[in-house]
């Protein structure tokens, strides 16, 4: 066989396999148009944009679950008012936080003083946040649905805001957009008052832990203290347990990360006078008209409320992302072509 008969037989190899494993679930326009890949949606997951809108330099952090693979960076310096973006594959789970009151010398080394990683480094290289620190949790779906949270169960350190854009369905604006520093109780303000404790790690009791007896929705109720940063951040994430309104979902959308969403935070709470328990301050909802772009809680709308709250990671659900949607219409549209196509190769 010449060589020219032995690259129409893989030619017609390959647009048949393609077309076998991927007919009625993918399009095959990428069969059609290269072989690069046979699908169309799903195989760039989605992109983060970091925003920071702090009057102080924040060091992100990002840790990927275990199974999931390391984004561009593990950690990083973000100026105030600039932005970073970097892209995550589908199935990507994982965690942001922002790192306070870093020094870091000219070979990357040095510590924060809140939300440090312990790596050392300006890089977290796979070690998560020493709480407290307020974090971003995601898990983007396989299956076209992505989970979404900002969480206080390791206490709070800084605001941060997360939006979708782009995607389909709920697509709820979360987080924290509330100086929760400002309102910590004395007995969960961390050292000089830059970060605020969970009530779990200022006591470790487990009843705050929701641990030994207490590990169960049952027998692990709200204390005073998630309760007040629950009425802070109405949709926050505030203790083990408090999944029912604070885990949202949205299909094929981008998101960003912003911390200080509203009101810049100063980072100088060391004279602030700290709240007694049992009282909460703030509605923890801001409301804006929107800017055209479809951020706030119905994306691709121009109009919304931007909510400072959060949740903590669900497991997948069914649902169809836009991506999939162009893609089966895609299909459509080429699947004629297509059948040509093979019908042309079958005789190679």
């Amino acid at each position: 066989m010449g060589p020219s008969h032995l690259r129409q037989k893989q030619l017609k190899d390959e647009i048949l396999r393609c077309f076998e494993e991927n007919i009625g679930v993918m399009t095959v326009s990428a069969c059609f148009l290269g072989f690069a890949s046979c699908s169309v949606s799903g195989v760039t997951g989605a992109s983060f944009t970091f925003v920071n809108r702090c009057q102080y330099t924040v060091w992100p952090g990002i840790l990927a679950n275990a199974g999931s693979p390391a984004l561009e960076s593990t950690g990083f310096e973000l100026p105030q008012g600039s932005s970073r973006s970097f892209q995550a594959p589908t199935g990507w789970s994982g965690r942001f936080w922002g790192r306070t009151g870093c020094s870091f010398d000219g070979s990357g080394s040095g510590s924060c003083q809140t939300g440090d990683c312990g790596s050392g480094q300006v890089e977290c290289n796979g070690l998560g946040a020493a709480p407290p620190a307020t974090l971003a949790e995601f898990t983007l779906g396989t299956v076209g649905q992505d989970f979404y949270d900002v969480s206080l169960v390791d206490g709070y350190n800084l605001p941060m805001l997360v939006e979708g854009s782009g995607g389909s369905g709920a697509c709820t604006s979360t987080g924290c957009s509330v100086d929760l520093n400002q309102q910590c109780p004395a007995e969960l303000r961390a050292g000089d008052g830059s970060a605020c404790k969970s009530a779990c790690d200022a006591f470790g009791s487990p009843e705050y832990c929701c641990s030994g007896a207490y590990n169960s929705p049952v027998t692990c109720k709200p204390s005073v203290y998630s309760e007040m940063f629950k009425a802070a951040c109405p949709r926050s994430y505030s203790y083990a347990y408090d999944d029912a309104t604070s885990t949202f979902t949205c299909s094929g959308a981008d998101y960003t990360v912003t911390f200080c969403p509203s009101s810049p935070s100063q980072k100088t709470t060391r004279d602030s006078t700290p709240v007694t328990t049992g009282a909460s301050q703030g509605s923890g909802v801001e409301y804006n008209s929107g800017s055209g772009t479809g951020s706030g809680s119905a994306r691709g709308t121009g109009s919304g409320e931007v909510l400072t709250d959060g949740s903590w990671l669900a497991g997948l659900a069914m649902g169809d992302s836009p991506r999939t949607v162009s893609s089966n219409v895609l299909f459509l549209l080429i699947a004629p072509a297509s059948i040509i196509l093979l019908h042309s190769v079958s005789n190679l």
